[in-house]
């Protein structure tokens, strides 16, 4: 049976289980798995960029959809102007009141982006992060049918539909089993995508601020 799709997928869930009587459920068993999966990995494959302009006056900018966590944040000046993250209530004691300027820092509050100062003009700003993935289905309501879990970890999808299964028919003696099965598959993955970021020469502690020998 192929599993590199979202029909192969619930029929597989469907086999495993050896139930007749779910597949209504199956759908909410894969999308609770997808939300798993959402919280617990942070691979390349989740990555994009996406770029908006600022307003001058305006502070505040809706976070893109499907945004999890950042990655980089910055302003493309001439010289490009990296974003440093600090907590809304520093945030606050550093840059209260009206100042403008260009953006140096921001913070988080809710679905939005803070940035201080407040952009004085407008700026290309710049978001690296980590979105969901798209969510599977029959392909309407913005689903697709496959994507790249469905085409490289299939069994992490499989796991974790069948760990959300359990509980819902009472069957409690076999979500250790389908937990420890998720979990290894989720760990390979997570493990294989951070050797690929440090693959070649040994990591190094780099300063990259310049200073003049003896000041300090």
């Amino acid at each position: 049976m192929a599993l590199n799709t979202y029909t192969g997928i619930t029929d597989a869930v469907a086999d495993w289980l050896d139930r007749s009587d779910l597949t209504a459920r199956i759908p909410d068993f894969i999308a609770l798995a997808e939300a798993r999966i959402n919280r617990d990995l942070r691979i390349r494959p989740m990555e994009v960029r996406s770029t908006m302009n600022t307003t001058a006056g305006k502070r505040y900018f809706n976070l893109p959809g499907g945004y999890i966590q950042m990655r980089n944040i910055q302003i493309n000046t001439d010289r490009i102007q990296p974003l440093e993250y600090i907590t809304p209530e520093m945030l606050d004691r550093l840059y209260g009141g009206s100042s403008s300027g260009l953006p140096s820092a921001y913070t988080l509050i809710g679905d939005e982006i803070q940035l201080a100062p407040i952009p004085d003009a407008v700026y290309s700003l710049e978001m690296a992060f980590y979105e969901k993935f798209t969510p599977l289905g029959d392909g309407t309501s913005g689903t697709v049918t496959s994507n790249w879990l469905t085409n490289n970890a299939p069994d992490v999808l499989l796991y974790g539909a069948l760990l959300e299964a359990e509980p819902f028919i009472k069957n409690d003696e076999r979500l250790q089993l389908w937990l420890g099965a998720y979990s290894s598959a989720i760990s390979k993955i997570q493990y294989a995508d951070d050797r690929d970021r440090h693959s070649g020469s040994q990591m190094r502690v780099r300063n990259i601020y310049s200073g003049v020998e003896g000041m300090y």
